[in-house]
């Protein structure tokens, strides 16, 4: 089977754990930085901090300042973000329907 280039690239963001669970934690929601730190239990801030960053100069979220707080920044999925959310889904079925034979080793 032949992966291409773009594909590569694409597993190398999203396959990335953290990756992963921020964009699922975003979901359809914008979320600040202490939220989203929070419902990552509490992930160390510099991996956040360049998980948010690669996935921002993908086009997969975006980061904005609140107008009334300029220092609060929040972040939610763009529209290209928005289409991981299936990905995930069906990652979070498999787990689920073969989460005991995996870890039984069967």
């Amino acid at each position: 089977m032949h992966t291409s280039a773009t594909c590569i690239t694409s597993l190398k963001l999203l396959g990335d754990y953290w990756s992963l669970r921020i964009i699922d934690a975003l979901g359809n929601t914008s979320l600040r930085y202490c939220q989203l730190q929070r419902a990552l239990d509490n992930l160390n801030p510099v991996t956040l901090a360049n998980r948010l960053k690669r996935l921002e100069e993908a086009g997969m979220i975006l980061r904005s300042h609140d107008a009334a707080d300029k220092i609060a920044v929040s972040y939610e999925l763009t529209a290209r973000g928005k289409q991981a959310l299936p990905v995930i889904a069906e990652i979070n079925r498999f787990a689920k329907q073969n989460s005991a034979a995996i870890l039984s080793g069967e």
